[in-house]
């Protein structure tokens, strides 16, 4: 038994076995092996970074302006990190473009209702004034 001042202390593997060697002679995978057959999660191996998954626009959306359309950007924007890190890169980058397009279009649905308020409310005044003035 080793202690933890020698080297190859506690922690270390008591065999020796080399982390990336084939399976064992039993077909089981090695120490340190995923035995899914998908590459480790970890760095990109194209060197590209993690797109931006616009969250903090989504929660603006939800709270200032449309409720349905900002819950939809939360919700793509959630799940950027976990397929960016599944290492399905394009799915990654088309859910962070569907999160800011939602919560534009939440935007712009917001900006729509307050237009379409302020005529009605002009429209109502003006009925009133008119209608006020000739009796």
């Amino acid at each position: 038994m080793t202690s933890p001042h020698e080297p190859g202390g506690f922690g270390q593997d008591p065999y020796h076995r080399d982390p990336y060697a084939g399976p064992n002679q039993y077909g089981q995978p090695q120490y340190g092996q995923n035995p899914y057959g998908r590459p480790p999660v970890g760095p990109n191996p194209y060197g590209r970074l993690e797109p931006e998954n616009n969250l903090v626009w989504g929660i603006l959306a939800t709270i200032f302006c449309c409720l349905p359309l900002g819950v939809v950007s939360i919700v793509k924007a959630a799940s950027v990190s976990r397929l960016w890190a599944v290492g399905d890169f394009a799915g990654a980058q088309q859910a962070a473009d569907d999160a800011k397009k939602f919560a534009i279009w939440s935007a712009v649905a917001a900006v729509a209702v307050w237009v379409v308020l302020v005529i009605v409310y002009v429209l109502f005044f003006v009925v009133l004034v008119a209608s006020t003035s000739h009796t």
